[in-house]
């Protein structure tokens, strides 16, 4: 009968510039091992969590949500003393059920907003107050028992491990012994044995897994030159003295610890206690502040129709020809979308797209005038989404919002560059600051990019460099793989021994991801704290952030509005203003006579 085992600490591609391991083959290989369960535990996000769950459950695997977060030595307060960098601990937790996995959410938030201090970081009060449904394990050589234990203060390495025992209960902290071929780990896994046999703290074997295979360590060496800067001839740089960070099969780490069963068998009690059921696909639309006796279906036909009667009476002032047949069809029109928009249960979307646009307009920030096919709605047109009259330009609604396609709308807006975020304080102060936040999105390591990042952290010449990356066609989409089928250039060079290397390792990195920021347009506003849904950090300005990308806080149900700022914009309105300052005119930028040479 095979030996079960379950990989509890690993870093995918989102521990990023620090693991090499994409979901779906990491999924792949846990299935070729038939393992029952998996989890992630990237370093200090959660980023991957969703795609990693929704992909295992496709795989029939199970998912086992983590991280592997950072620890402040004292108060996640405390910044340290002359800024050379505060030294952390590292601990990882996993998500036993839907409880533990809402504490994680908190955790990692406050860690990127309370926390951070080059790390997000928690403390042990955090940690206390956000304890419930997590399993927590002592982690690599970073942990503060294993460190404790490296620094041959056996006394602190006990106190530490009994005060996580009492922080997460006693059957919710585990000691980790790993496999990793390192010298100082093997010191620390005898001293762990001795731990656990003293306090009673049981173990349990992981392998700190941060590449896929055994032949990857040199790509993931590199990887880590990319991260720091420097390249593989440099003595001094961070590097890893091991290359048995790989996901090991069942019987290699059944080998590793065939004296201790125990640590190899508690990885399925654990697996087996773990289960996140997340509810998706659910829409949580935001509240609409109404007032008493309201309700947005109500509101939302008023203003509607409010708004249809004040273009009406401006279609009587510019267009003579506009009689009472054209104004039938015009209405008829309008009751057809808003009864689709009521049916699909969208009142509150178009409200609160309204009342941020409209603010807009009324703080003379300006706003494009519509885009895209939400310009073919009548609706957004009375409500002064856009200004563009649909039936007038022939556009037809059915491809915005169409009862037999159940998708959410999506309306794009374009504000003017300097305004753009006066519109998103509004939004934050609307309808709260722990409910609105802007999405991440990723940068990846494309074909161009990989060859560069790669050959500058081999040492190699940056001319060299550069003559292979120009090679790469700059097409969209543009992989490796397609440049060598369409460039015979680059085939000759992978030929040669001194090139070997090079493509070997970008081949190796292609398409990871690389680092993470906040998406040019998309905001999700939230019926609830944002935080109960996904975890959030900080990004470079400051702003809110959520940690899961665009399609991800679909899946979780959150409502996206975009919100783009655009330069052109903010030359047009500069234009408009020194047009009419100097030549004492009051241009309408709305309403240019299109027929005026």
């Amino acid at each position: 009968m095979p030996k079960e085992f379950v990989h509890l600490h690993v870093h995918s591609e989102y521990s990023l510039l620090d693991g090499a391991i994409r979901i779906k083959d990491l999924l792949r290989t846990a299935a070729e091992f038939a393992m029952p369960a998996v989890a992630i535990t990237d370093h200090g996000n959660m980023h991957g969590a969703l795609e990693f769950y929704l992909a295992a459950n496709e795989f029939g695997i199970k998912p086992i949500l983590g991280c592997e977060i950072y620890v402040a030595p004292k108060s996640r307060r405390d910044r340290g003393e002359g800024g050379t960098g505060a030294r952390n601990y590292h601990i990882v937790l996993l998500a036993e059920n839907n409880t533990g996995y809402g504490n994680l959410l908190k955790l990692l938030t406050l860690a990127n907003f309370e926390g951070f201090y080059y790390r997000p970081r928690v403390d042990k009060e955090l940690l206390s107050a956000h304890h419930e449904g997590l399993i927590a394990l002592s982690s690599c050589l970073h942990g503060e028992v294993a460190s404790h234990l490296l620094a041959a203060s056996y006394t602190r390495a006990e106190k530490a491990a009994q005060e996580y025992r009492d922080i997460f209960g006693k059957d919710n902290f585990y000691l980790e012994l790993q496999a990793t071929g390192i010298d100082e780990q093997e010191i620390v896994n005898r001293d762990l044995i001795h731990l656990s046999n003293q306090t009673g703290i049981p173990m349990v074997a992981t392998n700190d897994c941060h590449y896929l295979r055994a032949e990857d360590a040199k790509a993931h060496d590199v990887l880590l030159c990319i991260q720091t800067g420097k390249t593989v001839l440099e003595e001094k740089r961070m590097r890893f003295s091991t290359s048995e960070l790989f996901f090991k099969s069942p019987e290699q780490m059944w080998a590793s610890f065939s004296e201790v069963p125990s640590a190899l068998e508690n990885t399925s009690a654990i697996a087996e206690r773990c289960h996140v059921t997340l509810e998706l696909d659910k829409p949580h639309f935001p509240h609409f502040p109404l007032d008493p006796g309201e309700s947005e279906e109500s509101l939302f036909q008023r203003k509607t129709i409010e708004g249809f009667n004040h273009r009406l009476s401006e279609f009587r002032k510019k267009r003579s020809d506009f009689g009472d047949g054209q104004e039938e069809k015009y209405r008829r029109r309008l009751e057809d979308e808003i009864s689709v928009i009521q049916q699909m249960g969208f009142s509150t979307y178009f409200l609160i797209v309204a009342d941020f646009v409209n603010f807009a307009k009324e703080n003379s920030i300006p706003v494009g005038p519509g885009r895209g096919s939400a310009a073919g709605s009548l609706v957004a047109y009375s409500l002064g989404i856009t200004d563009i009259d649909p039936i007038e330009h022939g556009l037809i609604f059915e491809r915005f919002l169409n009862v037999e396609r159940l998708s959410l709308p999506d309306i794009d807006v374009d504000f003017c560059m300097k305004g753009r975020d006066q519109v998103l304080h509004y939004v934050s102060e609307r309808y709260g600051k722990d409910r609105v936040a802007q999405i991440t999105t990723f940068g990846t390591m494309q074909a161009r990019a990989v060859i560069r990042d790669v050959g500058r952290a081999l040492g190699m010449a940056y001319g060299d460099v550069d003559k292979i990356a120009k090679l790469i066609p700059p097409a969209l989409n543009m992989t490796l793989e397609r440049a060598f089928n369409s460039e015979p250039r680059l085939k000759e060079l992978r030929k040669d021994p001194a090139h070997q290397e090079l493509f070997d390792v970008a081949f190796a990195l292609e398409g990871l991801t690389r680092h993470a920021s906040t998406h040019a347009a998309g905001v999700v506003i939230s019926d609830h704290p944002i935080v109960e849904y996904m975890p959030l950090y900080k990004g470079s300005k400051g702003e809110v952030v959520t940690q899961y990308p665009m399609k991800y806080v679909e899946k979780a149900g959150l409502i996206k509005f975009d919100f783009l700022g655009l330069r052109n914009l903010t030359v047009i309105d500069n234009a408009v203003k020194l047009i009419n300052n100097n030549y004492h005119v009051n241009l309408d930028i709305r309403n240019l006579p299109l027929d005026d040479d």
